[in-house]
This record gives C-alpha cells, structure tokens and sequence, in this order.
C-alpha cells in the first residue's frame, strides 16, 4: 500500500512516486476556514495564561491534523519563530519558541505516522527585513568580516534548530531564506559565494547526516543561481516564483534532474482568481512537471488568510483528478 509518506519521500529525493504527486504548504493560513475551528497563533496566543496555551496546543494540534486530512496534504510546516511583516506587526503564524517545541511535541504525539512535520530552521542570511535592511547593505561593503560572522553564527543556529526538531519527530528541516527580489539576488556573485553558497551546503550536510530531508525556499528572480542551489546538496528549492518571472518548466529542464521542485501556483491567483481559473492552472502545472517525479504541489508561498476557501479547494480538486501517476490505490490516512 502506497502511502503519503512515500510518496513524499520519493519526490523529495527526486524520485518519481508510485501514487500520487505529494501535496505540501509552505504556510497555510486558512486553517479556520477549512476546520469551521479556531487556530490559536501569534500575538493572540502570547496573550493566553499558560493553562489555556497548554489547552491550545491540543486544540491546534486537532485542527492541524483534521485539515490535513481533509485535504490530503503529505505534511505540515509547523508555525515559525517570531517575526514581522513590518516594523511593528507581526506576522500570522507564528509560536513563541518554548511554545514551538511543545507544539510541535503534541501534533507527533497525535499525528498519524503518515502526516510528515516540517519546521522551519533558518540557517541563511537572505534579505533583511524593516530597519536592518540598510545597515546590512552597507556592512556587505565596510564590514565584510562581521557579515562571515553574521553568516557562521545564522548557520550554528539553524542547524541547532534541526537538531532540537528531529529530537521532537519532525523529518524535514526548512530555510526560509529570501535571496532575491523580482529582478534579481540581492547579493553579487562574490558575495554570494562567500555568505550563501557554503553554508546552504554545510546545512543540507548536516541534516542529512541526521536522516533529516532539506527545503531551501526562496522567493524572487533565481534564475543565475539555480545552478548553485541545485549543487548545494539541499533536497528541495520551494517557491519557483511566477510573479518574478520564474518558469518551472525552464526550471525543470534546468535543474530538474538534480533536486526537487515545489509550489508554483500563483498566490495572486488564489487570493483574487475564479475557482475555474485556479483549477485549469493547477490541472496545467500538474500535467507539465509532474512526469519523472521531483515535484511538490502547492502554492508559490503562504496561502493566506485572504484566500477564499473555494479556491483552494478548486486546487485540491484539480489535484485530485490529474495528480496520479498511476492507478494505484493509494492510502488516505
């Protein structure tokens, strides 16, 4: 019996799986929608008395895992670290770090062994966000030493991080680390090849010396490096940003032999598209990248609250339909 697990497995390996295309979220905000339920994450969660954080783990932990299930998705990206979408308002989905652990601890408890965890580990330097962008431009330049440290220290961390994860049941360890915008990567090749490349592959090493899978996603133009990320080691490159002009069969051609691809459907499409729309997308994706494995279904970044849930559901069902490689009965727990 083929199972999701397996097939999520092959396709992160580079294999073609036995079922069906595995269908994974970077982040997925629409829980509430999906669940009729109500996920408790962020500021609001900071704000509980600890009994009611302990009584909302569990609570997220069932919403996790009965979407999951509806959906058929082959894993979760547990909620992330703090951080903001702008100076001063924090992004949607994340846990204090204590918190992290002890949900990430309760949905493996709960979990079905076939449901795969996925935390996020950053371990790069990429684009800064809010006040640090400017400092760090200019440290590039004046402070090249400091920058190699900032990078020594950000690996260190990361893979930490994978280590405290793996210890908790999660299998696949993930970098969300933004390398470029829609034109191109915010670094130059120098410094690139000095602050990114050897640390991508110093991470992807060490967790794959642990038994633990790698994602590197990525928004923005990579289309010069895509060669550098391919040889880093890393498992699978998630994002293959359409609004910045990335062309997964290009992609695909190029790389495709060499490391996983994941995402692609456009998040402008699932926030504002018709259902008709987003279902022809998906149904187009699936039948030009699916062919020789490698490949991961889901939206090119978070799928956000904004996003109506008849949308996404016109992606599950396209999904459903063209996303087999065979008739074969393949498990849904």
């Amino acid at each position: 019996m083929v199972t999701r697990r397996d097939d999520l497995l092959a396709a992160l390996n580079n294999r073609e799986p036995s079922g069906k295309v595995p269908l994974w979220e970077l982040e997925f905000h629409i829980w509430d929608k999906v669940s009729n339920q109500h996920l408790l994450v962020g500021p609001e969660f900071a704000a509980l008395t600890r009994s009611e954080k302990e009584r909302a783990l569990h609570t997220n932990a069932e919403i996790f895992i009965s979407v999951s299930e509806r959906l058929g998705f082959s894993a979760i990206t547990l909620p992330s670290q703090f951080w903001e979408v702008g100076p001063g308002h924090p992004a949607y989905y994340w846990l204090p770090e204590e918190w992290r652990d002890q949900q990430t601890r309760v949905v493996r408890q709960m979990a079905h062994a076939d449901l795969s965890l996925v935390a996020n580990c950053s371990a790069l330097l990429g684009i800064p966000m809010g006040a640090d962008y400017v400092p760090f431009a200019y440290k590039l330049y004046d402070a090249p030493d400091e920058v190699q440290e900032m990078a020594e220290l950000k690996l260190k961390e990361g893979i930490e991080s994978a280590v405290r994860f793996f210890d908790l049941g999660v299998e696949i360890g993930l970098t969300t680390s933004d390398l470029a915008d829609n034109h191109s990567t915010f670094m130059n090749p120098h410094q690139l090849d000095r602050y990114v490349w050897p640390y991508l592959s110093k991470w992807a090493e060490a967790l794959k010396s642990m038994g633990m899978i790698s994602i590197l996603h990525s928004d923005g133009n990579l289309k010069d490096c895509l060669d550098q990320i391919a040889g880093s080691g890393v498992n699978c490159l998630q994002a293959i940003d359409p609004t910045a002009g990335m062309d997964i069969l290009i992609v695909k051609r190029q790389i495709g032999e060499r490391i996983c691809l994941c995402g692609n459907v456009d998040c402008s499409l699932l926030v504002s598209g018709t259902p008709e729309a987003i279902y022809q997308a998906t149904r187009n994706l699936l039948e030009s990248c699916k062919q020789g494995g490698g490949f991961i279904l889901g939206a090119a970044n978070a799928v956000q609250t904004a996003v109506p849930l008849e949308n996404y559901l016109a992606l599950v069902d396209a999904w459903n339909d063209y996303g087999y490689y065979s008739v074969s009965t393949v498990e849904t727990k």
